[in-house]
């Protein structure tokens, strides 16, 4: 469902991304782990076209959405296709980005109707089950301003559904929580997985990543250092990085 291959990313002087290889089957749950700064986000932001990428490719539920020429400098396909090949992911931010002048039922039914051109009878009832699904059925009125930071997550998540993607992209999800509003959103992605959502996911709930995550992608500085099961790399972390990093976590 993902495949990107040798990404470079530069803001400036600053290498974020040098030289990450990524794939990530249909069904799979990926957990990207790794201090801050170690371009983990950058990743998200660069599959799902939020960034550019300077070298390399990324391929998108087997649509190419960059390919490297001759000397490894990325090419983006056509504005049209990209936004086609867009369409695959969903992103799930830090902190929500709900529009707050919209209803939570207005912000599920907004992609869909106009990027989509999904006619409004239809957007509804399919708005109404997700946030059903998230248990937020009796929010679908209420305004964000007027909910948790945990509710204003879920709703986040059903808004990135309402697109019906193939793949959801989480951003450190629960990072913008406090440790009790933490569970609930935690719970609906769980139960994203036993659905067999492919997901990608940078967090740094180790106790998600270990219980649901079938790899551990860990990075530091630009660079992935561990890719392997999650049983495994919990267990016996080979990269000095990476353990030092889980004596901190745990």
């Amino acid at each position: 469902m993902i495949q990107a291959t040798g990404l470079h990313k530069h803001f400036g002087a600053l290498h974020v991304l040098q030289g990450v290889d990524l794939t990530v089957q249909r069904g799979e749950v990926v957990a990207v782990l790794g201090p801050s700064g170690s371009g983990k986000s950058t990743l998200l932001r660069c599959l799902n076209h939020l960034e550019t990428i300077d070298h390399g490719s990324i391929r998108i539920a087997g649509n190419t959405l960059a390919s490297a020429d001759s000397a490894g400098m990325a090419r983006y396909v056509a504005d049209s296709e990209i936004r086609r090949v867009c369409r695959h992911t969903g992103m799930v931010f830090q902190h929500f980005n709900l529009f707050p002048h919209l209803t939570v039922l207005q912000n599920l039914i907004e992609a869909p109707v106009t990027v989509k051109k999904l006619p409004r009878a239809r957007a509804v009832p399919l708005a109404e089950a997700l946030l059903a699904k998230v248990g937020l059925a009796d929010k679908r009125d209420a305004y964000p301003n007027r909910l948790s930071g945990g509710q204003k997550q879920r709703v986040a998540i059903a808004r990135a559904l309402a697109m019906q993607p193939d793949i959801l992209l989480f951003d450190e999800p629960t990072s913008a929580l406090d440790p009790e509003l933490t569970g609930e959103v935690l719970r609906t992605m769980r139960a994203l997985a036993e659905e067999r959502m492919t997901m990608l996911v940078v967090t740094h709930e180790m106790a998600f990543a270990r219980e649901v995550a079938h790899r551990i992608v860990f990075m530091d500085e630009g660079r992935i250092v561990e890719d392997r099961p999650a049983r495994e790399f919990f267990a016996s972390p080979r990269h000095e990085r990476a353990r030092a990093f889980l004596q901190h976590m745990l």
